[in-house]
């Protein structure tokens, strides 16, 4: 079991300045206390990311590491020109000496895609096609490409990834029918929600992996993202969940809100953090009562990697700091 920090880089309500400075601060942190890989997500026009560009954070992020492996989780494509983003690809595994990981995704909140002028119709098949040029990019030297959306001639691949053919792709998988596309090319995936969405997800993936004839200790991370705050004691543990989650949670809600439309996330992000740890998608408490519900989680969900939401909300950095020392200190070793 690995684990690594997963960050929407929603906003805490400090000025974007010090939030930078102090999620980066953060970083540094996750690198020296043994975390796996630090994931951040992308987000536009709304309070849920700050981060609207996740290639400079992580260009920031590079230059603060050694070790730790970084990436998006995930880069919107249908927001992005795919041969730019490849050439931004190749810079960042460069500079982080091959360190870098890659999240693809249509994106989950297609209102983003309308204040961008995109079509959310469209927002699949340009998606694809995206991931069909990069992954082109990577393999050939010469592109030529002709898709619905996207037509390029002749761009000359001057550039190549330090990972070769290409850095570890991650892809948030809706179900297990994403599988047999996902194995084959050894993708490593991350779900939200319910544990036995991901133990279908899991097993499915062993179940294909083992059909390739590949052998058990290559497996991919199957991974599946959770909310953790861990204190001294589960009341303070408690305490401080409760007032980041609210916050959190409303900048989770807020575009749909704006957009005038339903939000479709309850049922994994329901109101409170008290109802959140109810149904199994978050915790918060010591080191024991947190080390209890990662040994659940492992027998339920099956996954390999847990993508630890520890810094959210309002949450002020003395008390981040001090979960994630913890979280790694005293309940990683049990598992790791």
């Amino acid at each position: 079991m690995q684990f690594g920090i997963f960050d929407h880089l929603d906003s805490d309500g400090s000025g974007l300045g010090t939030f930078f400075r102090r999620r980066l601060d953060l970083v540094t942190l996750i690198e020296q206390e043994g975390y796996a890989g630090y994931h951040l997500a992308e987000h536009h026009s709304t309070p849920l990311g700050m981060a609207g560009s996740p290639s400079v954070f992580l260009a920031a992020a590079v230059a603060r590491t050694t070790r730790l492996r970084l990436g998006p989780l995930v880069y919107v494509l249908p927001l992005h020109h795919p041969l730019r983003l490849y050439e931004e690809i190749c810079m960042l595994d460069h500079m982080s000496g091959g360190r870098l990981m890659v999240g693809v995704g249509r994106g989950g909140a297609l209102l983003e895609h309308e204040r961008f002028g995109v079509d959310p119709a469209a927002a699949s098949k340009m998606y694809h096609e995206a991931f069909a040029v990069l992954m082109r990019a990577f393999a050939d030297d010469i592109v030529n490409f002709e898709g619905a959306f996207y037509r390029f001639k002749d761009y000359v691949v001057q550039a190549k990834p330090v990972q070769r053919p290409h850095p570890p792709i991650w892809y948030g998988a809706p179900n297990a029918d994403a599988i047999p596309w996902a194995a084959p090319n050894a993708i490593n995936v991350v779900s939200l929600g319910p544990a036995a969405r991901a133990r279908a997800i899991s097993d499915r993936y062993r179940q294909e992996w083992d059909k390739l004839g590949r052998p058990a200790e290559t497996l991919p991370n199957i991974g599946i993202t959770r909310h953790i705050v861990v204190a001294d004691t589960d009341a303070q543990a408690q305490r401080i969940a409760a007032g980041a989650y609210a916050h959190w949670r409303e900048a989770m809600e807020w575009i749909w809100r704006r957009g005038g439309v339903p939000f479709t996330l309850k049922d994994i992000y329901p109101a409170d953090f008290p109802a959140l740890a109810a149904i199994g998608h978050g915790i918060a408490g010591s080191p024991a009562t947190v080390r209890d519900y990662i040994a659940r989680l492992k027998d339920e969900a099956g996954v390999n990697y847990v993508l630890c939401q520890m810094v959210f909300g309002d949450m002020n950095f003395t008390d981040a700091e001090h979960s994630i020392r913890l979280f790694a200190r005293e309940v990683m070793p049990a598992f790791v």
